[in-house]
């Protein structure tokens, strides 16, 4: 056929090691999914050999689901593989199985699902999967035994005690799992302990935020010229997807890709394998060392579905990392341009943020000390007043 892209066989399937990821789909200026946009990356994505696609209920509030059926009903059925989730993680009155699942072969226009997995089992939705009265996995493995759905695993934020517990109560029927794993949580969320007992328990393991949510895609100047002395060909994203590629249990590296140049570098990576040297693993190590003080936000949006003040919360925390390691006045501005009632100091403390956060983040203390580091800073007023008077002064020189 004429493409290059690495793959890698499960259970007689061979999937492109790159997947395509829809939580974070490209957006129009009016917030909503770029719908031709994300049609061009996914022909793209398939000319060049990516058949996997993966998408879950809650992304885009749903409209993730919706999208990337609309454009791959246009493709032959077993030209690619869908992989959907069950939103147990979520907060609902009723999980009853049949509802969701339905909804979501309705949403994607399929009749099965290739890969299905309990979303997010962690240690407060672990009890929502075990439930007696929903009877989930019940369900979903009476779907698998009807063929509408090929193969079941599950994602995890969780530890892995909580791993352990769920692949026990499914006893043996969790074909794979998706973690989170880069080469920043290698160690900072012990990624290397829980792919370590992956592989040492048969199961495949799936890749999560191969780049942490972009903060791996870009780097301080020293440390990008660090990485293009060495591989001068590469892009900086490269380097993690590289990490992983040099992992033997990863049958699949999931890319939340939301520009069509995403996908044209993510692809031209997975077109050849290039190992890293032991030299590179190290230096990419000691990177990740450097970076460990910020707070480990991914940006999966699951805080501000159930914020009563509605606040972005995940823009919140990313200019609170800016202010605190790198202060300028350009992130308080940031915070200055908005409403007042969708500014952290509007946060009530109410804490259903951080109760399904899966990093365990405490988000209300962050909102409490957002406001405390922007008073260290000069208001975007104030900055701009300076400069008209020293433009001034100048000017009278």
């Amino acid at each position: 056929m004429g493409k290059k892209m690495i793959y890698k066989n499960f259970k007689e399937e061979e999937l492109s090691l790159l997947g395509f990821g829809t939580m974070r789909l490209p957006l129009t200026v009016e917030g909503k999914i770029d719908e031709p946009q994300v049609e061009e990356m996914v022909k793209y994505a398939m000319e060049q050999g990516v058949n996997y696609f993966d998408t879950a209920y809650p992304y885009h509030d749903g409209e993730s689901e919706r999208v990337i059926g609309r454009i791959l009903s246009k493709y032959p059925r077993d030209s690619y593989f869908l992989a959907d989730k069950f939103p147990g993680h979520q907060i609902f009155e009723d999980y009853t199985p049949e509802r969701f699942f339905e909804e979501q072969l309705e949403r994607c226009q399929v009749e099965y699902f290739d890969f299905y997995l309990l979303h997010n089992v962690y240690e407060k939705s672990i009890h929502t999967y075990k439930d007696p009265n929903w009877k989930i996995v019940d369900y979903l493995l009476e779907q698998k035994r009807n063929g509408r759905i090929k193969h079941l695993g599950f994602s995890t934020h969780g530890s892995r005690e909580v791993m352990k517990e769920i692949i026990d109560y499914c006893q043996g029927e969790l074909e794979f799992c998706l973690i989170q794993l880069n080469y920043l949580d290698w160690t900072l969320q012990g990624a290397k302990e829980k792919y370590e007992m992956l592989t040492e328990m048969g199961i495949p393991v799936w890749v999560m935020e191969p780049v942490r949510g972009g903060k791996l895609a870009k780097m301080n100047p020293e440390q990008e010229a660090l990485l293009k002395e060495k591989r001068p060909e590469e892009s900086i994203p490269a380097w993690g997807f590289r990490f992983l590629q040099d992992l033997p249990n990863v049958h699949m590296v999931l890319s939340g890709m939301s520009a069509t140049e995403h996908m044209k570098d993510n692809v031209k990576t997975f077109d050849t394998y290039k190992p890293l040297s032991e030299e590179e693993r190290q230096m990419l190590f000691e990177i990740a060392e450097s970076m460990k003080e910020s707070v480990p936000c991914t940006s999966c949006q699951y805080c501000v579905a159930g914020c009563p003040k509605g606040l972005e919360i995940p823009k919140l925390i990313s200019i609170y990392n800016e202010l605190k390691f790198v202060p300028t006045v350009n992130a308080s501005m940031r915070i200055e341009a908005m409403d007042v009632d969708r500014q952290p100091s509007a946060c009530i403390s109410c804490g259903k943020c951080s109760r399904v956060c899966p990093q365990g983040i405490d988000i209300p203390k962050i909102m409490k000390e957002l406001p405390e580091l922007m008073k260290k800073l000069p208001t975007w007023e104030e900055v701009s007043r300076l400069r008209e008077e020293a433009q001034e002064r100048n000017r009278n020189k």
